[in-house]
């Protein structure tokens, strides 16, 4: 499965972007997909979950970005979008589009939001 995100850019805070991840491939039918995030100048560090969606719609959002952030999805597109509203600058961040079935894991190419105060 190949993930494509888009979206990402410098906003100040108290903005709004939103990030999409398109997917392609052999997508299966039960799949989750979410974002995760990794702060710049972390390269060891993992990456972590800010929203995704279980492999029965469920969505889970990090603490941190509850009531700010939205995830949802289009299975027609089969992609998965992340409205991020309200930001700052510890959202700062390169934003990972994450895919997951039986098979295995995938991962997009990352988007960088950058939340100047």
């Amino acid at each position: 499965v190949q993930l494509v995100e888009s979206g990402g850019g410098l906003v100040q805070a108290g903005g709004s972007l939103r990030l999409s991840c398109a997917a392609s491939g052999n997508i299966l039918r039960i799949n989750a997909m979410g974002w995760y995030r990794q702060a710049p100048g972390t390269p060891g560090k993992q990456r972590d979950l800010v929203a995704s969606f279980t492999g029965v719609g469920t969505a889970h959002y990090a603490d941190s970005v509850k009531d700010r952030f939205t995830i949802s999805r289009d299975n027609d597109k089969n992609t998965v979008y992340l409205q991020m509203n309200s930001l700052k600058p510890e959202d700062t961040a390169f934003y990972y589009c994450k895919y997951r079935d039986y098979l295995g894991d995938s991962w997009g190419q990352g988007t960088q939001v950058t939340v100047s105060s």
